[in-house]
């Protein structure tokens, strides 16, 4: 979603096309897959005597869209993030994080779907060298003023809970092709691995109650814009793939079109911004609704492409939640992150991302009690995304990550929520450098507010419990996890030492951990994420904030 800096500062050939299809659609078939060489542009199979991706435990990465980056966060994104995206703006952070790392992801932050005239993005009456958007507002304006998008009567859209963002016709190919142009020279130019980018949404409703011109409801200009923005993304995609570059779009509400976290993901990967997030009616997580967890388990299995999640952590559930999901869809390429902050201000580090899993040894599994469960080199996972409690069994000699007690046999895993084992051994912290008081002042967050339910058992299974001071009962000298404190990060500053190794998309990233401090027990979250839409079940949401 659109998120306002806080620095204030043609036609492809048809068999081409059909290809490319065929290759997203391989994405549903974790035996099947397409990759695109990046000389050409072209469609090419795998190769089948490559050795098989390695399902690492999830890898962390920074959407730093907040403030400017501060010296030590720069430090501590080289040594422990895969992949960073940063404003437009911050080229000189771009390359003090490629000196630390040469090998860490550094994208740039892009809007598909508004111009913008707040301050930062215009100076006066001119268009800042360096946008949040592709299209400058007063370019524009001054050149080809159709392509601000009208409402029935013939006004241009502002999207009300961002005063000064305007959304465009994204269904324009003449502004499609203006948008990818700009941005693959500006990113060839400036030195960045690609772009983030924002606002490929499927609704409008969000941002505005506008109906757009000449169509007939709110259903018809989402369709527009949905079926605009798939065409966009193709222009797009081929423009960058074409320079040697990364396109990773934002996807809002992809559990909601059967098909299109897969297509909209074919170029190198796709962002999820509310992952894990938890119906407030029924208390299932959505993630795992509709065809979206298919689609993700699938684009993981074949290891390809870059799966960016965020996570908005309230709290500990949240937290726990989101990183054992994202364990779920363990991959070289799986990156997940435990936003603390509404604005992405903070390099989040979570404790759990210290607790040494190791690689997958086995796929996700779903159990008959309907939550599903993972097994790693270094420990275990368990997801309920149902509505009810489900009984687990878990693996002998482990210890819950929450607490350090000894895992018991089984347990009943509460509506929602997640367990975290490993192996009874040390685990190294790292405590993510912060800046910033906690006090912000964004636009709403576009997570729905989780309320959870209390489940106390006094049977022999234990009880996994879904928020901060529940009550549980465990067999004998087995005890639940104390989870009654949460903290924001401390200011402690991470060593900078040798940066870990960050592999690109066609390599492995690190398995390295980060140096021993004390970890952060992440808190708040979405920012109204810059990008991705909530979801339109029966979740209570609010507008999503923008982006740079």
């Amino acid at each position: 979603m659109p998120k306002e800096p806080l620095n204030r500062r043609p036609i492809r050939e048809f068999g081409s096309h059909v290809l490319g299809l065929v290759c997203a659609a391989a994405l549903l078939l974790p035996s099947a897959g397409c990759t695109l060489d990046a000389a050409s542009g072209r469609s090419v199979p795998p190769d089948p005597l490559a050795p098989m991706p390695r399902p690492l435990a999830p890898c962390g990465w920074w959407y730093g869209i907040g403030e400017p980056p501060t010296t030590n966060e720069i430090a501590f994104a080289a040594q422990h993030y895969s992949l960073v995206v940063l404003n437009a703006t911050e080229t000189a952070s771009l390359r003090q994080l490629k000196q630390l790392n040469p090998k860490i992801k550094v994208l740039a932050y892009k809007d598909f779907s508004s111009a913008r005239n707040y301050p930062g993005a215009v100076d006066g009456e001119t268009d800042a060298p360096l946008l949040p958007t592709g299209i400058g507002y007063f370019k524009a304006q001054r050149e080809s003023p159709h392509w601000f998008a009208l409402d029935t009567e013939g006004k241009r859209i502002e999207w009300k809970p961002y005063p000064k963002h305007w959304q465009m016709t994204v269904w324009d190919p003449a502004y499609q092709k203006a948008w990818s142009e700009a941005v693959t020279a500006e990113v060839v130019r400036e030195g960045w691995d690609g772009v983030l980018a924002d606002n490929d949404f499927s609704s409008l409703k969000y941002y505005s109650t506008a109906v757009l011109k000449g169509a007939a409801d709110a259903a018809e200009s989402d369709r527009i814009i949905r079926e605009g923005m798939d065409t966009f993304l193709t222009t797009a995609g081929d423009a960058l793939r074409q320079a040697g570059k990364i396109l990773i779009p934002n996807v809002s509400e992809s559990h909601l079109t059967p098909g299109r976290w897969s297509a909209h993901s074919r170029y190198d990967g796709a962002m999820e911004e509310n992952f894990g997030l938890r119906d407030t009616g029924t208390g299932e997580l959505l993630t795992f609704k509709g065809n979206e967890w298919k689609e993700l388990r699938s684009q993981a299995a074949l290891g390809e492409s870059w799966l960016l999640l965020i996570t908005h952590t309230k709290g500990a559930r949240e937290e726990r939640v989101g990183y054992a999901t994202a364990a779920l869809l363990a991959s070289p390429h799986t990156c997940w992150s435990g936003a603390t902050t509404k604005d992405y201000r903070n390099p989040d580090w979570s404790r759990y991302q210290d607790a040494d899993l190791g690689e997958a040894t086995e796929t996700a599994n779903q159990l008959p009690s309907g939550a599903w469960d993972r097994r790693f080199t270094g420990g275990y996972v368990a997801v309920n995304p149902t509505g009810k409690t489900a009984r687990v069994t878990l693996p002998p000699d482990l210890v819950n990550v929450d607490g350090g007690a000894a895992a018991p046999a089984t347990i009943d895993l509460a509506a929602g929520d997640a367990v975290i084992l490993v192996k009874p051994t040390g685990t190294t912290t790292t405590t993510p450098p912060t800046t910033t008081t906690t006090t912000t002042t964004t636009a709403p967050t576009t997570t729905p507010t989780t309320t959870t339910g209390t489940t106390t058992t006094t049977t022999p299974p234990a009880v996994i419990p879904t928020t901060t001071g529940q009550t549980t009962t465990t067999p004998g000298p087995t005890t639940t996890p104390d989870l009654t404190t949460t903290t924001e990060p401390t200011t402690t500053q991470p060593t900078t030492t040798q940066p870990p190794a960050t592999e690109p998309p066609t390599t492995q990233p690190p398995t390295t951990r980060p140096p021993t401090t004390q970890p952060p027990t992440t808190g708040p979250p979405t920012t109204g994420p810059p990008t991705t839409q909530p979801p339109t079940t029966t979740a209570t949401t609010t507008p999503p904030a923008p982006s740079p």
